[in-house]
């Protein structure tokens, strides 16, 4: 418990007086003096356990320098693990040399349970994407469109999800639970719209169902939640746990719709391959809207406002604002002395030195120390404008986003259009398209256990990622239909060699991403996940967009005229990454 004090200073010439006012000039080369033998003795037992990694060991120290020096050194030797690695995809930005007094968040404020809730919601709103995906085109020529018609089908969520994603990020400044709740709603109206499609007979009511689903995508809370409300210690392993949940939603979407090959009616519904997987996911969402209703905790967003830091040191020391001590406070000065109010701790002084020399010191230095300060401020300002963001993209933030761009295009034109493809050209049942889509899925976790715990470790990250622009330009070579055959080991072959490539290039990416892209972007409303998940969501509607448009052309002309594009997007891609190769670091 800190009171406030009075100190009075008396000019002395006394020797032993002298020294006593002379001891704070001492305290910062004290103080470097400890940092330094810290440092030092860190160094070397470090390196001893480079010798002998069994019996010396850097992590048993605990200490915020050595945590520093610990983090430094993975850094510059480009040393990560599986965890790390995963983390990374979520592109929820940490600070480069974090340190556990710093966390702003309190372990005692922070809620399991609401954790586990965001990425359940992450999880069904993944399943929710891709769970049409084997029986889209099928079910718009039920309702008599052309089988290319599902392009639009799988891309007007993806449409509407580009602005929900906006105003879902700026709604998460004030609250997390109710764009939750309202996300839930939204997808529970939009499944049950697509779900009645069938029996309506209407294409309309399927299109504005899946516009329903697309304004519910909440991952953009998500993500902020992670951010702002999970302890720094503990934010890696969440992030990860984001991923994981996206990559499982994946997989599991098309795998259940494996399991509805089924068809009966109750009452005037109709239940088969084509509107379950809308039943399924009103029931999912409305467990999970109940779950969430009765366990999420509204994270607390209050301030100290009686606690005002004292800027004047770097100690990081406080002096008591309240008005019981401004009432007790006296300045006054004259010739003998000043009076000066400050918060020590019991047992303990603060000596102060203010003579003549050092006052006028200060004052000449105010100017400088005001501008620094309003640059510190301006630097860890969040950024809630779209053109503040825009001025904040590097040529090599630019260059990422277009790299991201191209392997959600690629990636999402595999997906999309396999049912289509499969069915004209192999004649696949829905089982079939479902097994195959969610053995894709199912690559994505082992290929990021091979990238994050070896591949990331040898290589440095932009030889990685250009590696890996070159596979997918492979990949989409091999996909073309050249030839009057089109085989069925030169589809699926060229597919997983596309889609896996694409897995190690988004996972490079955002890593990289995560590194040049500016601090502020970590928060505020257009922070990087925002402008990364708008990336990833305009290719997914481009490349839906052009699967309907390239349908007019006939569906022999679908699978060469939908390459097209990528492979055009990838070889910019290619092109921009050398250009800028020297800056990703």
């Amino acid at each position: 418990m800190s009171k406030p004090v009075q100190i009075i200073l008396i000019p002395s010439y006394d020797k032993s007086v002298s020294m006593w006012a002379l001891e704070p000039l001492w305290e910062p080369y004290l103080e470097t003096s400890r940092t330094f033998k810290i440092i030092v003795g860190a160094t070397y037992q470090y390196m001893i356990s480079l010798l002998y990694p069994t019996r010396f060991t850097l992590t048993s120290i605990e200490d915020p320098v050595v945590d520093s020096i610990r983090t430094a050194v993975d850094r510059l030797s480009n040393s990560t693990n599986f965890l790390h690695y995963l983390g990374k995809h979520a592109l929820i930005m940490q600070e480069e040399f974090p340190s556990s007094s710093e966390d702003p968040i309190d372990d005692s404020t922070y809620h399991f349970m609401s954790l586990l809730l965001n990425l359940a919601n992450t999880f069904l709103y993944m399943v929710n994407t891709y769970i049409i995906v084997p029986t889209a085109d099928r079910y718009t020529m039920t309702l008599g469109a052309a089988a290319t018609v599902c392009g639009v089908v799988i891309g007007s969520m993806a449409v509407a999800q580009v602005f929900s994603s906006v105003y879902f990020s700026a709604w998460s400044n004030r609250s997390y639970m109710r764009p939750l709740v309202f996300s839930s709603i939204v997808l529970l109206v939009g499944n049950t719209l697509y779900a009645l499609a069938y029996d309506l007979d209407s294409l309309s009511v399927l299109l504005i169902g899946r516009l329903f689903c697309g304004l519910g995508s909440a991952r953009a809370v998500n993500r902020r939640y992670i951010s702002d409300c999970v302890p720094l210690k503990l934010r890696m392993q969440a992030s990860a746990g984001f991923v994981s949940a996206s990559a499982l939603g994946m997989a599991c979407g098309p795998a259940l719709a494996c399991l509805f090959q089924t068809n009966f009616k109750i009452y005037k519904l109709t239940f088969n391959e084509a509107t379950l997987p809308g039943w399924a996911m009103v029931l999912a969402w409305l467990v999970y809207l109940l779950w969430l209703w009765i366990s999420f905790r509204e994270p607390s967003r209050e301030t100290k406002e009686n606690v005002v830091p004292d800027e004047s040191t770097s100690a990081g020391r406080y002096i008591d604002s309240s008005p019981e001590t401004k009432e007790n406070a006296l300045p006054q000065e004259s010739n003998s002395g000043r009076f000066i109010n400050i918060s020590v701790d019991d047992n303990s002084t603060q000596p102060l030195l203010m003579n003549s020399n050092a006052k006028q010191q200060d004052e000449d230095g105010d100017e400088d120390c005001d501008d620094a300060e309003e640059d510190s401020k301006e630097l860890q300002r969040p950024v809630n404008s779209i053109v503040s963001a825009y001025r904040l993209l590097t040529p090599s933030v630019k260059v990422q986003l277009l790299i991201y761009f191209m392997l959600k295009y690629a990636m999402e034109i595999v997906l999309a259009e396999s049912s289509l493809i499969t069915g004209y050209y192999f004649i696949w049942s829905t089982s079939s398209v479902a097994i195959f889509l969610a053995c894709l899925g199912l690559t994505v976790l082992p290929v990021n256990v091979i990238v994050g715990s070896y591949i990331s470790n040898i290589f440095e990250e932009r030889q990685v990622l250009l590696a890996s622009e070159v596979l997918v330009c492979i990949g989409i070579l091999l996909s073309f239909h050249i030839l009057n055959s089109y085989s069925l080991p030169q589809y699926v072959g060229s597919a997983l060699l596309t889609f896996v490539s694409a897995e190690v290039l988004e996972g490079v990416n955002l890593s990289l991403l995560s590194r040049v892209m500016s601090s502020r972007l970590s928060r505020g409303t257009f922070n990087g996940g925002l402008l990364s998940t708008e990336a990833g969501t305009l290719a997914r509607v481009v490349a839906d967009g052009t699967i309907t448009l390239a349908g007019y052309l006939g569906v022999s002309k679908v699978l060469n005229t939908t390459l097209v594009p990528s492979l055009f997007f990838c070889v910019c891609s290619i092109v921009a990454t050398c250009f800028t190769y020297n800056s990703l670091y």
